[in-house]
């Protein structure tokens, strides 16, 4: 097989493929035909990369691999081919997504004590039925609490590689007290 087989070959495997697919899976297939190394397929994602910049996919890397996906600015133009209307999530269920996420491994104790309410069991119900949290296992103290965290696909879902691509919380804060100055002036002009 040559290189151009081999590259048609990814590139057909990840359009086929339900979830993402590793550099290391690909690898897997190709070594099947004993024809591409490890570094050969790195190489490979790097060039249909590069044959996607102009189109409206592209192929991105995310926590589980590598998948094809419409880019984030064709996003509004196609929703309506799509019947289902995107669910809403409650501020509730945002914010104890946000403390998993930031703060994990944490127990639901925890989190309650940070957002000064319960956590509904629907929200972590939520959470793990999206599969964007999991239990990794339980702190060692009285009652022994469940210690959440969060998933890959979470990463996957949210288009991130590693939590360090998440904004620093700092930022976030000066981000939202400019929004609410913004408003403000706004308001009053």
């Amino acid at each position: 097989m040559n290189q151009l087989q081999l590259k048609q070959l990814i590139e057909a495997a990840l359009f086929a493929h339900p979830q993402p697919l590793s550099a290391e899976q690909l690898h897997q297939l190709l070594l099947s035909e004993g024809e591409a190394s490890l570094t050969m397929v790195k190489g490979l994602l790097k060039e249909l990369q590069t044959d996607y910049q102009e189109r409206g996919i592209e192929l991105v890397k995310v926590a589980s691999g590598y998948r094809f996906q419409t880019r984030a600015e064709l996003g509004q133009r196609l929703a309506s081919l799509w019947q289902e209307k995107p669910q809403k999530y409650s501020q509730a269920l945002l914010e104890t997504l946000a403390l998993i996420v930031y703060r994990q491994p944490i127990t639901r104790g925890e989190i309650e004590q940070i957002r000064g309410v319960s956590v509904s069991s629907n929200i972590i119900k939520t959470l793990q039925e999206r599969n964007w949290i999991k239990v990794v296992g339980h702190k060692e103290v009285p009652g022994r609490p469940q210690l959440y965290a969060s998933t890959k696909e979470f990463l996957d879902d949210f288009n991130l590689s590693d939590l360090s691509e998440l904004p620093d919380i700092d930022t976030l804060d000066e981000d939202n007290e400019r929004t609410a100055e913004t408003a403000i002036n706004e308001r009053e002009q």
